[in-house]
C-alpha cells in the first residue's frame, strides 16, 4: 500500500513516521508525479491558507481534487480538514471542497489555547482517543451524507464522507495509531472495491 503525505508545509513528517510504523510505504507529495501511484493521501495540519496557495502554485490542486472525486481516499487533519471542506466560515480561501461540511478556522483560539482531550470514537473501540488540538478548527454543520465520528464539548471534530476522512486534532502527534489504521482500512477497502 502506497500512501502519500502532502509535504508542502505543516506536520507531514509526523504523519510519515506514523504510517511507516503501520507498515506502509510513504511518499512525500510535492509534485504532480508523486500522486500517480498513490492508494491514499493525507493532508496534514499546518496553515490552511498557505497550504491552499501552495497547492495551486505547485499545480497540485486540480490533480488531487480529481483523484479524490475518482475515489482515492483522502484524510485531512486540522488544516487538512479546512482544505477538504466545502464551506469555511468568513473565508473565501482556496480549498478542495470535497466534503459537505462547514468549518470554523482557529475555532478554539490561538497557539496558547492548545489542549488535549479524550474523545469517544466508536469505530476505534471503547478506549478513548487522546486528541491533541492546536489552533484547531471545528465543524459547524454537516450535510446528511456526512457521518459524525467524534465531538468535543458539543462541537464536531471528526467526520467521514465516503472516501474522505477529516479531524480537527493531530493523531500523528500521539503514540496511538488507531486513527491512521482506520484510514488505511478505508484505503484497503477502496482498493478492493476498484
Amino acid at each position: 500500500m502506497l500512501i502519500g503525505v502532502l509535504a508542502l508545509q505543516g506536520a507531514f513528517r509526523e504523519h510519515k513516521q506514523m504510517l511507516e510504523k503501520c507498515g506502509c510505504e510513504v511518499v512525500e507529495v510535492r509534485k504532480n508525479i508523486h500522486l500517480e501511484k498513490l492508494d491514499g493521501l493525507i493532508i496534514p495540519g499546518g496553515e490552511s491558507t498557505t497550504i491552499g496557495k501552495l497547492l495551486e502554485d505547485w499545480d497540485l490542486f486540480q490533480p488531487i481534487k480529481e483523484r479524490g472525486l475518482n475515489g482515492m481516499p483522502i484524510f485531512g487533519t486540522c488544516a487538512g480538514m479546512i482544505i477538504l471542506a466545502k464551506n469555511i466560515v468568513d473565508s473565501d480561501q482556496k480549498r478542495l471542497g470535497l466534503m459537505d461540511v462547514e468549518v470554523v478556522r482557529n475555532a478554539y483560539g490561538r497557539q496558547v489555547d492548545s489542549f488535549e482531550a479524550d474523545l469517544e470514537i466508536s469505530v476505534l473501540g471503547e478506549k478513548p482517543f487522546r486528541g491533541i488540538f492546536i489552533r484547531a478548527p471545528y465543524i459547524k454543520s454537516v450535510e446528511p451524507q456526512v457521518g459524525i465520528m467524534a465531538e468535543h464539548d458539543g462541537k464536531i471534530v471528526m467526520v467521514r464522507q465516503g472516501n474522505f476522512l477529516s479531524c480537527a486534532f493531530h493523531p500523528e502527534l500521539t503514540d496511538d495509531d488507531r486513527v491512521h489504521r482506520y484510514f488505511l482500512q478505508m484505503v484497503n477497502d477502496a482498493k478492493n472495491y476498484n
